[in-house]
């Protein structure tokens, strides 16, 4: 079995987390998968929540390291980030997409399809798959209800591309995925 991810493990900037998290497991008390897509931001990034300084809503993301920032997106789709960088900083990484393997049936309840591919690919979707809502927001990561393990010692083939869904710095590579995952929310450019 994988070793836990603690604190320190998302200590570094967010895109060299946001990749080294490409093939790790997450799991929300007991559901959840094989992390295949992610993206990262930072305070210095026009796109990130934290660019204009710390907010009721973002101050999550200042950190400590290893926490979640979690956030509903367009009103609708609560968003699972995990903190990085030292405290105070505010950055953090995107999970963007999941290959289902645990909970299976507690996800396709919970987000009303049957499809395993339609399950987490897609960052409101592994929200709703996961059961995330704000009331895991600023939560360890290494602590129920989250598990966060390591990916397996062979690194696996990363895909980096540009984020997508936003409007600002469109073109900064910062998206990752794990090479030919089926489980990506849209295929790299």
């Amino acid at each position: 079995m994988s070793r836990p991810l603690v604190p320190e493990d998302f200590a570094a900037d967010a895109p060299v987390v946001a990749r080294a998290l490409i093939g790790a497991t997450l799991l929300v008390d007991g559901v959840g998968g094989i992390i295949v897509e992610t993206e990262a931001y930072d305070r210095d990034d026009p796109a990130s929540h934290t660019h204009g300084g710390p907010t009721p809503r973002n101050q999550s993301m200042f950190g400590p390291p290893g926490r979640s920032y979690v956030y509903r997106s367009y009103g609708i789709h609560w968003c699972l980030n995990f903190v990085c960088r030292e405290e105070g900083h505010g950055a953090g990484v995107l999970i963007r997409a999941l290959e289902p393997t645990h909970g299976l049936e507690r996800m396709r309840e919970r987000r009303g399809v049957q499809e395993t591919r339609l399950l987490c690919s897609g960052p409101g979707r592994v929200g709703q798959a996961l059961g995330i809502t704000r009331a895991l927001n600023a939560q360890r990561l290494d602590r129920p209800p989250f598990q966060v393990l390591a990916a397996p010692q062979r690194a696996p083939e990363v895909t980096v591309g540009p984020r997508i869904g936003i409007s600002k710095a469109m073109d900064v590579p910062w998206r990752f995925g794990l090479a030919g995952s089926p489980y990506l929310s849209q295929r790299f450019r």
